[in-house]
């Protein structure tokens, strides 16, 4: 990184907000996947939209990759900036407005997931997506992302309440895609960016949907002596008709993790599972529904269903719930967290898979999940100090996302590709698919310089690193160097702002002295792909930035 390049974000920043030395870098070299390390050569922290649209655009003028993060609370490494530039959003948290008739907010991506509800709650609304790390997660990394949590099943994931986002593309131009009222023409740009995990932009302001609050809610706890049992009750429940607004389930292990905790909710510790279910709505009418789902659960083979009788009550179920990864802590000093789907109906025959993968490669398993959608989140505690376990965690990982693709699921639901999935893309998807995938990317960033590296591991994208890309601590990768592919512009009517005209010099990425596996080099293709109506610009050259991964 040149100094001329720091000094241009100092004069746009503040020199305060400009960090270089190794003791300010150290807290963005990792997000809340700890197998991963990777440092930034420079984190620069915006305070205003306009701060953020200038640094952006110094970062294009010299063809400097970068990556943007949030809170880091993300759990596949996507955030991660491995000597290239970190834009850190965490100072535009304003909620710039709250409008309770035609129930939206609009809000800069460094507000806190929660404090966007609890500032709509005073006009009987709310943000309805939840993951669990609500407390700390940003609502630019949820759209990022396209976060879910317990309560999408009903309300769905972020890309159903994300009404419009003004964005910063890496070229610098802005520009709107979607609206607040109705529905823009053409295609469906705010849906293409929503979950694209930093490669395509920047949101600088999201105009998110509220909901009303529910007029009564009903929290219910069902034990299992079994969790083929658990699982079966799952697909009775959505069988009987009733989507609850939650349905989630915790397996043994689990549970006394939680138990034995902080977050202690009351779960029976010698319960195989729980089903914590919810339902919310209209009052008449959902004592039926709950008798229905206790009905369901004791059909499945359930020893008991109990009912929250209080908020209390119900807010100490929750907390046990959402809390469950942080109590994993006090197991080992390591957690690798999965994010598989798979069809509700092979819920049964997954877990039991999960739980033969496990005794297999003698590592435990913990299952806390999104049941209602077959949202699987299998969690490894493992000590990754320790060179043995640390190599039968990634095993034992790699056959359970394995047996999740063969059921005919998927390799993410909320947290994402980013690094961490990237070995298994190949797996789910066909060279088509991916790069179609790439051209669409080509569209919003053609140099490539937005969160490079992650998501799609295609030889056409550069970005491929094959079954090497996940490796252990001790080693690091070096993805393929290449020339970036040339682009012939055509005007993209959406945007609404031109970046000036650039040429962009030549970088060299940092070498490091750590053995390393090295992919083939090759040459990207000539792509006709449409662009912005910014100039053209001379992509940079680049050779490709040395991946650090330790992992389980």
């Amino acid at each position: 990184m040149t100094a001329a390049l720091r000094e241009t974000l100092e004069a746009i920043v503040g020199s305060r907000w400009v960090k270089n030395r190794p003791p300010e870098l150290a807290p963005y070299d990792a997000d809340g996947l700890p197998g991963y390390r990777a440092t930034p050569s420079l984190a620069v922290l915006p305070g205003t939209r306009d701060e953020l649209i200038a640094v952006v655009r110094a970062l294009a003028q010299t063809g400097t990759p970068w990556v943007p993060r949030g809170a880091g609370t993300g759990l596949s490494g996507g955030a991660l900036a491995n000597g290239v530039v970190l834009i850190g959003l965490n100072r535009l948290t304003r909620i710039i407005d709250v409008d309770p008739v035609n129930r939206f907010a609009r809000v800069e991506p460094g507000v806190v997931n929660v404090r966007l509800s609890r500032e709509t709650t005073r006009y009987g609304l709310q943000y309805a997506p939840d993951p669990s790390s609500q407390t700390a997660c940003t609502i630019g990394g949820n759209v990022a992302e396209n976060a879910g949590g317990p309560h999408c099943l009903k309300y769905g994931v972020t890309l159903n309440h994300v009404l419009e986002c003004e964005v910063v593309l890496p070229d610098g131009t802005v520009t709107r895609l979607g609206g607040p009222y109705v529905e823009q023409d053409g295609y469906d740009l705010l849906g293409a960016f929503v979950g694209s995990e930093g490669c395509f932009g920047i949101a600088t302001e999201v105009t998110v949907k509220l909901v009303p609050l529910p007029d009564a809610v009903h929290t219910l706890l069902a034990d299992f002596t079994s969790v083929t049992d658990a699982a079966r009750a799952v697909s009775r429940i959505i069988a009987s008709g009733i989507v609850p607004a939650a349905l989630e389930m915790m397996d043994n292990a689990t549970i006394r993790c939680v138990e034995a905790s902080i977050y202690a909710a009351g779960y029976p510790v010698d319960a195989a599972a729980v089903l914590l279910c919810e339902v919310d709505g209209v009052a008449e009418g959902l004592d039926e529904d709950v008798a229905i789902i206790r009905e369901a659960c004791l059909a499945s083979g359930a020893r008991g269903v109990a009912v929250a009788t209080s908020e209390a009550d119900r807010t100490r179920l929750w907390q046990g719930r959402k809390k469950a990864f942080g109590a994993m802590g006090r197991l080992s000093p390591a957690l690798v967290v999965q994010d598989a789907v798979v069809p509700r109906t092979k819920l049964p025959e997954m877990l039991a898979a999960i739980d033969a993968i496990g005794q297999r490669y003698n590592v435990a398993v913990c299952n806390v999940f999104h049941a209602g959608d077959g949202n699987l989140h299998p969690n490894i505690p493992y000590n990754a100090h320790d060179a043995d376990e640390s190599a039968r965690v990634h095993e034992a990982m790699s056959a359970i996302m394995q047996a999740c693709i063969a059921a005919g699921g998927t390799i993410t639901g909320e947290h994402g590709v980013g690094l961490d999935k990237l070995p298994y893309m190949e797996s789910l998807f066909d060279a088509a698919s991916l790069d179609a995938m790439c051209r669409v990317r080509s569209v919003f960033d053609p140099d490539r310089r937005a969160n490079p590296g992650k998501v799609v591991p295609v030889h056409s994208c550069k970005e491929w690193h094959g079954s090497t890309a996940v490796i252990h601590s001790a080693l690091t990768h070096s993805a393929p160097t290449h020339s970036a592919p040339t682009h012939s512009a055509v005007t993209q009517s959406a945007v609404t702002q031109s970046a000036p005209t650039q040429s962009a010099p030549t970088h060299s990425a940092p070498t490091h002295s750590a053995p390393t596996h090295s992919a083939p080099t090759h040459s990207a293709p000539t792509h006709s792909a449409v662009t912005h109506s910014a100039p053209t610009q001379s992509a940079p050259t680049q050779s490709a930035v040395t991946q650090s991964a330790r992992l389980p």
